[in-house]
């Protein structure tokens, strides 16, 4: 698969000001000038991974995928092209911009703006949070998942999956449709979900701590109109997180403890559990859809369905005792 992860993202946006406070103050990214219509933001040691540029028109896009080098690049060019894909060979002036060694650029079947590239840029200044935060999890895993709307899940499955070589993790189908594909270990770096239009829906970024999510939505709670979703955890993927609405018109998904995946061993499956186990009340669906979100949740409690909490090594401590519920569910696997 030469595509590794989603390497950087970019927005139109004539809010520039409001952006830099929503994405230091709040999210916690570190804001990076750079001239009067671009802003980019930094979450590690990458001199970007997330641009906000004046130029663009509100509502445009586009996706940096990641490849391991320029030979990845060509091959994957040259698959696109035979596939009577048109890519453009970006000159020089944008890469530089784009802060990599070298990029194409095409579009998928609803004209979302890809970029494949090689050669991030790496900044010789450590990263500094715009508020008090532990980190963000990016590495090999990318710098979070994109979440599009989409006029029609299936042709853009074929082009992602087929061509593009993407990983199905899952998939749901009530209260509404929704498809999860990964590029590595991270459970989802890509999902669509079927609303009969074209657009944004979120980004979500990871955090190290559980208490920078908190902290985060602490900080939204304050803000008349900003929570988007609310707290809960995900069923597929396991994350923690809610949904800040941003100054442009889609959500950053602020989560911590998203599962990893074997992309080599793993089969997609249906999930009728719903998107949450627990919380995640939006704001956005029409009445019934969240009604019906709601049922799905009570239904997943009625029935005790849990998921074991992703932590890292050094990110968790043991508590004594014991308990009776875990005790059994360990023994079950075990047997």
């Amino acid at each position: 698969m030469p595509i590794q992860a989603l390497g950087y993202a970019g927005f139109g946006s004539t809010d520039l000001d409001d952006w830099r406070q929503f994405g230091t103050g709040l999210v916690g990214l570190q804001a990076v000038e750079r001239g009067n219509s671009l802003l980019a933001f930094r979450m590690d040691d990458r001199k970007q991974r997330i641009v906000i540029d004046r130029a663009m028109p509100d509502g445009g896009r586009f996706f940096g995928w990641e490849v391991k080098d320029a030979a990845d690049l060509d091959a994957l060019a040259a698959r696109l092209e035979k596939a009577g894909i048109e890519i453009t060979a970006e000159p020089r002036t944008l890469a530089d911009a784009r802060r990599v060694g070298g990029l194409i650029s095409f579009a998928d079947p609803e004209g979302n703006r890809l970029e494949a590239f090689y050669d991030a840029e790496i900044d010789e200044t450590p990263f500094r949070p715009g508020r008090s935060i532990s980190g963000f999890r990016t590495g090999p895993l990318g710098l979070g998942h994109a979440v599009l709307t989409v006029r029609n899940i299936d042709p853009m499955m074929a082009f992602y999956v087929d061509l593009l070589g993407f990983g199905l993790s899952d998939y749901i189908e009530k209260p509404f449709r929704a498809y999860f594909f990964h590029v590595n270990a991270r459970h989802h770096s890509l999902a669509m979900i079927e609303t009969g239009k074209s657009g944004m829906h979120h980004l979500m970024v990871e955090f190290f701590s559980l208490d920078d999510v908190g902290q985060a939505y602490d900080v939204a709670m304050t803000q008349e109109d900003r929570v988007g979703v609310t707290l809960g955890r995900h069923t597929n993927d396991f994350m923690t997180s809610f949904y800040a609405k941003s100054p442009s018109s889609f959500m950053i998904e602020c989560g911590w403890g998203g599962r990893e995946i074997d992309p080599g061993n793993w089969q997609p499956i249906e999930m009728f559990d719903g998107p949450s186990l627990w919380g995640h009340e939006r704001v956005w669906l029409p009445p019934e859809d969240r009604e019906l979100a709601r049922q799905m949740r009570m239904r997943a409690a009625a029935e005790g369905r849990r998921a074991p909490v992703q932590v890292m090594e050094g990110n968790y401590k043991l508590m004594s005792g014991t308990c009776a519920w875990w005790d059994g569910v360990s023994k079950g696997r075990a047997e």
